[in-house]
């Protein structure tokens, strides 16, 4: 099985990163390819930015030579899923649904910590098409960027923990999400300190995935996700 695990920005040392926390979890067998967009912002962390990297993302995935089984798109709260579905018949996985579905079997409420405050939209929004944000204690925001994430775990990890002790205490949450593709890995951290479940949406979307693949099954092309209609399109996909 061949999963390809897309980073909506820019930054390879951060596809590195999530590729080798989905590997962490694949089984056997399963081969994880890490994608970095040929173009986009370094990193996503606004409406503009993530519609780019929507567009990025298609391009990467449909430029790709060879096959694959199913494609992972490994940002949080960000656009493009769709479009994915329709262009592809293997299965989709995002992240930000993987986590929340995850999320949802191992509490009755759960709460996202995310990076910057601007981002908590997006990811509410994209919680309310999922279908899940009736589930959703709160979505908090540890005020520090994509690439701060990278920068400085240790740093990460104390602010991504006070905000889901917040989460525990005041907003009621039993378990905590990992609001960016960036803060793959630090699940285990943030778990020892806060003494609650929590889901890194990479790993549970690799898990997702393969579950899709082994049973066969794939998005519905009936109605919403049927095949783009044939027709012109000019200037894309940008990078052949």
């Amino acid at each position: 099985m061949k999963l390809l695990v897309v980073n909506v920005n820019t930054t390879e040392s951060m596809t590195q990163t999530i590729a080798e926390s989905a590997r962490s979890v694949a089984a056997p067998g399963t081969e994880i390819i890490g994608l970095t967009p040929a173009f986009g912002a370094e990193s996503v962390e606004g409406n503009f930015e993530s519609y780019l990297a929507a567009i990025a993302v298609m391009d990467a995935v449909v430029s790709y030579e060879g096959d694959f089984d199913a494609v992972i798109q490994a940002g949080y709260g960000e656009h493009g899923r769709e479009g994915l579905q329709e262009l592809l018949d293997v299965p989709v996985v995002d992240i930000t649904e993987a986590a929340a579905f995850m999320a949802c079997l191992l509490g009755h409420k759960y709460s996202v910590v995310t990076t910057l405050d601007r981002t908590v939209p997006l990811i509410e929004d994209r919680l309310t098409l999922a279908g899940v944000s009736s589930r959703c204690a709160s979505v908090r925001s540890s005020g520090l960027s994509v690439l701060e994430l990278e920068e400085d775990p240790e740093l990460a990890v104390k602010a991504i923990v006070a905000e889901a002790e917040k989460a525990v205490r005041e907003d009621k949450a039993e378990v905590i999400c990992l609001g960016c593709g960036g803060m793959a890995g630090l699940d285990a951290a943030v778990r020892e300190a806060a003494g609650v479940p929590v889901v890194d949406g990479v790993t549970a979307a690799v898990k997702l995935a393969e579950s899709l693949v082994g049973l066969g099954l794939s998005t519905s092309k009936v109605r919403t996700y049927a095949p783009p209609r044939p027709k012109q399109v000019k200037g894309w996909p940008l990078s052949r």
